[in-house]
């Protein structure tokens, strides 16, 4: 069983908003700590605070990004504030990557994939 900490969507200002005084990362790590102490099995959480997540919580700890563009993952941001590339994330100890429009709006999904896949296979 996984928890989704903080939106990849979501920005400092935007956590601000909704009464979080925390960084985006700061807020993520405790949150990961708490679905740790919960006895959880991982999070999902940005690209980005994900070395931060290894380090606090462990090896074994499971963590999904989604917020996945750039590399071989060729889109526009969109909504997202905190993305990293597909090789970027598995580096920073990503356990699995979620990857939808940079696939899903390609004009050859197919091939998007692929690059992925590719990017990946190369980046170890």
């Amino acid at each position: 069983v996984i928890a989704v900490t903080v939106l990849t969507s979501m920005d400092a200002p935007t956590l601000h908003a909704v009464g979080v005084s925390r960084s985006p990362l700061d807020q993520v790590v405790h949150l990961a700590q708490l679905v740790r102490e919960c006895g959880l099995d991982g999070v999902v959480a940005s690209p980005q605070e994900t070395a931060a997540i290894r380090a606090a919580c462990g090896p074994d700890f499971v963590i999904v990004t989604p917020g996945i563009r750039g590399g071989a993952a060729q889109a526009k941001a969109d909504d997202q504030n905190r993305t990293l590339t597909p090789a970027e994330a598995i580096r920073a100890g990503s356990s699995y990557l979620v990857v939808g429009r940079p696939i899903t709006a390609a004009q050859d999904p197919r091939a998007a994939a692929e690059a992925i896949t590719t990017e990946l296979a190369t980046s170890r």
